[in-house]
């Protein structure tokens, strides 16, 4: 398989999507909005790329609750966004996060772009907001291991992002290449809580950020250094590691392009997320096939989540 995670071109598999797979099968697959009708037709697409990527394919989603939710009423329930449980009891994050599990899980999905691991901080850009849980790293870090374990509980594996921190960003990473200008040492307080949870078994996805005290001129998800000394360095992690969407304007270069400097820089796997055919057709023959070590920290974390 193909060290790559997909996005497909609407609700229905597609004749033409269907040959892709076969022949250069992705890692995973990802649904967003335009893949989502209710629940009948959602099985029906999840199945099929079941039957041709195999039964332990990763379906994703990003269901983290309140503005970013692609499972949505009339047919799923709405869930209020991380910030609501600051400061409250971890049951009730747990309780919450094992609910939103349930709900991926009895969809079809096995992962879950969840939980933000960011700080929310007073002047960062709002596309983090109530998405984050705290500006206190200690807090990020307590609701986000409960949020971990009640993902788990459910059989759906986390994926923490976006490491190594998007809290002191000021643009949004859709449209720009935000740049933090901030130390190293104020830096450590941004990756506390991914170090805090560093082993729990989730994965992790990388921030489209360019950090100037660790990297001057590359962004963490293309920076061998940031991936080397800070994200399995200094934070300590060592499961598996996934890019943002290479399609976000941050950064520079075709799908292809930057899914082989993702991948040589250290990510695990790259996430391509617009569904466009001729952009997974072009980067999916070129994507290396998943690395051994990647292999052993994918099974690694459906252990965690209790998936054989």
């Amino acid at each position: 398989m193909r060290a790559a995670i997909i996005g497909l071109s609407g609700p229905i598999l597609t004749a033409e999507e269907a040959g892709l797979l076969r022949e250069h099968p992705p890692l995973g697959i990802i649904l967003f909005a335009r893949n989502i009708e209710n629940p009948a037709q959602l099985s029906a697409l999840n199945a099929a790329i079941r039957d041709i990527l195999g039964a332990g394919t990763p379906i994703l989603v990003d269901q983290e609750g309140g503005r970013v939710a692609r499972l949505k009423p009339p047919h799923w329930p709405a869930f209020p966004p991380a910030a609501n449980f600051e400061n409250g009891p971890d049951q009730a994050c747990f309780d919450h996060f094992a609910a939103i599990g349930a709900v991926c899980a009895g969809a079809g999905f096995d992962v879950d772009c969840a939980p933000v691991l960011d700080l929310r901080l007073p002047e960062q850009h709002g596309i983090i907001g109530d998405r984050a849980y705290s500006a206190d790293p200690a807090e990020v870090a307590r609701l986000g291991a409960a949020t971990i374990r009640g993902l788990q509980s459910a059989g759906v594996i986390p994926v923490i992002k976006h490491i190594p921190g998007h809290g002191r960003a000021l643009a949004d990473s859709h449209l720009e290449l935000p740049r933090v200008t901030a130390p190293a040492a104020t830096l450590a307080a941004d990756i506390a809580p991914f170090r805090a949870l560093a082993g729990l078994g989730a994965w992790a996805m990388t921030a489209h950020i360019l950090y100037q005290a660790w990297d001057a001129e590359l962004p963490a998800t293309l920076s061998p250094t940031i991936i080397r000394d800070v994200i399995r360095g200094e934070i300590g992690f060592d499961g598996f590691l996934i890019s943002d969407d290479l399609a976000m304007k941050a950064l520079s270069g075709t799908p292809s392009e930057l899914a082989l400097r993702a991948i040589a820089a250290g990510c695990d796997a790259v996430l391509h997320c617009t569904g466009d055919f001729e952009e997974n057709a072009a980067l999916l023959p070129v994507c290396p096939p998943l690395a051994p070590a990647a292999l052993a920290r994918l099974a690694a974390s459906r252990a965690a989540a209790g998936l054989s």
